[in-house]
């Protein structure tokens, strides 16, 4: 029999692993010291532990360990190819993270664009025509205040939008994906130029009017809220 620091160093493990295994039911020493509470473990539970260990490289789950320790070969590859399947997704799904980093990475902004949903809105708006980007200020001196644009990409001259107002044309915003970021007063029109950006860098469309939310806290501090529905493009057939 060993003592359970003897059985930790045989198997390549510590103390602390073991002494786990044990509370969750997965590996009981073969006896333990009434007196002094030490743990013993034989040959039947470092067979047992090798399995455990071995099931987790493969990259089983404890809580999937403990139900296919024991159980036949054909158990056990059905658990190995729900694990693999679940790390083939997790595979995909850090790729994918890894690429919008690198993209990042690549283009000169300073701005982090958050995807959300957001919610369907109900306005009544003022429609109006802007000349330049930089009159939006003016056109939305009320704070709070959202602005509503029908641009599909940087304005490139005069555009359409609508301003909210107390009383004016209804006008609803579905619910829809965005692509969003929270900016201060002084860096509203850079980074909506750079939010279109992103949604080219990334192979997306405009789907929906773009809202801009203006918003003031407490202590008077004016922050705007860009939103940029969109969608990927369809792929031919």
């Amino acid at each position: 029999m060993w003592r359970i620091g003897q059985l930790a160093r045989m198997a390549g493990t510590t103390e602390r692993t073991l002494r786990h295994y044990d509370r969750i039911g997965l590996l009981a020493p073969a006896a333990v010291d009434p007196v002094s509470g030490y743990r013993w473990y034989g040959v039947a539970e470092l067979v047992r532990l090798e399995r455990i260990r071995a099931l987790r490289r493969l990259g089983l789950p404890l809580r999937l360990v403990a139900d296919v320790v024991d159980a036949p070969d054909a158990e056990v590859r059905r658990a190995l190819r729900d694990t693999l399947a679940d790390l083939d997704r997790q595979v995909a799904e850090l790729t994918a993270v890894a690429e919008r980093a690198r993209r990042h990475l690549a283009a000169p902004t300073s701005f982090l664009p958050h995807v959300t949903t957001a919610a369907a809105r109900r306005l009544h708006v003022r429609h109006l025509t802007v000349e330049h980007p930089s009159e939006i200020a003016a056109a939305c001196a009320d704070e709070p205040s959202v602005l509503v644009t029908w641009l599909r990409e940087r304005p490139d001259g005069a555009f359409a939008a609508a301003v909210g107002t107390r009383a004016g044309d209804p006008l609803t915003l579905s619910a829809r994906t965005v692509a969003r970021v929270t900016v201060t007063a002084q860096e509203v029109v850079r980074a909506g130029c750079e939010l279109f950006d992103w949604l080219v860098r990334h192979g997306l469309t405009v789907s929906a009017p773009t809202a801009e939310t203006r918003l003031v806290d407490g202590d008077g501090v004016r922050a705007t809220v860009l939103e940029i529905p969109f969608e990927a493009p369809v792929s031919p057939r």
